[in-house]
């Protein structure tokens, strides 16, 4: 195993960090997360349930080994989840620049009710998973949908590689017992090369693909999701006959994007007698963040400063 820069050994569990690799031999791409103080701070946005939060930290750990795949320090990966008379009836998670954030709106009553939690059909019920990647360098937007089926969340995400971007792939996700820690790999069949090049052709049964896939595939859920476990030492248990070549570490963290200036400018698009409508009984147009459970609260004075 070699590295692009010169390591020491690894001496951290690289919490919050995604970290990519390289097996060119073989013509594969990958990408291992793991989350810590990260998860943490979003979940403690709200209150949310151990079944509710441990979903959420898995769709933060597959945003944040999508979206690393992101080449532009702007471009944006979000993934959505919408069902319908499901227990969950939304969950979405973005990446911009190395910044993750995440929101699950669900049904408290229903959920108390459910006699198991890990099953994804018995929280989401019928829905849709939809990955959008926004790419504003190049002015342009790709969105795969695909129905949310599966086990799980990674189940449901490895179909939409396979339907909508007919790219082979792995995606495993866990979440400790704690509850504290999470962590995920992402490994794709690059069928005409390096990183990089154009698709021009998918072949499931290709035989570099199929060796990475099964060596892929025995990864345990405690190893990524051990805070004392480093994550070159997990690539080197899976990957140590192959020259696999570790890209640098992108450092993760939470990433709320709203803020009073950001508010104000969206509110200032409307209509002043539409803005009048908006005022609430206190005098203010009172406008909520999920994502950070913040409330801006803003006055029609504001806008004539």
């Amino acid at each position: 195993m070699t590295s692009s820069t010169t390591q020491t050994a690894a001496t951290t569990a690289n919490l919050d960090e995604a970290i990519g690799f390289t097996i060119p031999a073989r013509n594969a791409r990958g990408r291992i997360v793991r989350l810590g103080p990260l998860l943490d701070v979003i979940l403690s946005a709200h209150d949310y349930p151990a079944p509710i939060a441990r979903i959420l930290s898995e769709a933060l750990v597959l945003a944040a080994l999508l979206g690393s795949l992101l080449k532009e320090d702007q471009g944006q990966l979000t993934i959505q989840a919408q069902t319908e008379a499901g227990i969950v009836d939304l969950l979405v998670v973005d990446y911009r620049g190395g910044e993750l954030r995440g929101y699950v709106r669900f049904d408290k009553e229903r959920l108390s009710q459910l006699p198991s939690h890990r099953d994804l059909f018995a929280l989401f019920g019928k829905g849709y998973l939809a990955i959008t990647f926004d790419l504003p360098g190049a002015d342009e937007r790709y969105q795969g949908i695909v129905p949310l089926e599966g086990n799980s969340l990674a189940e449901a995400a490895q179909s939409y590689f396979s339907q909508s971007e007919q790219l082979p792939s792995v995606i495993r996700l866990a979440v400790n017992d704690t509850g504290h820690v999470a962590g995920g790999m992402l490994v794709q069949h690059l069928p005409e090369g390096e990183e990089g090049r154009d698709r021009l052709h998918t072949r499931l049964d290709d035989p570099e693909w199929e060796h990475v896939r099964i060596l892929s595939e025995t990864i345990k859920g405690s190893e990524l999701a051990d805070p004392h476990l480093p994550l070159q030492d997990v690539l080197w248990r899976l990957f140590h006959e192959e020259d696999v070549r570790v890209l640098h570490a992108q450092p993760l963290a939470k990433g709320c994007r709203c803020n009073f200036d950001y508010i104000k400018s969206v509110i200032s698009r409307f209509a002043p007698e539409e803005r009048s409508d908006m005022v609430d009984e206190d005098g203010f147009i009172t406008v909520d963040c999920e994502f950070c459970s913040r409330v801006f609260p803003i006055s029609l004075s504001d806008f004539h400063e």
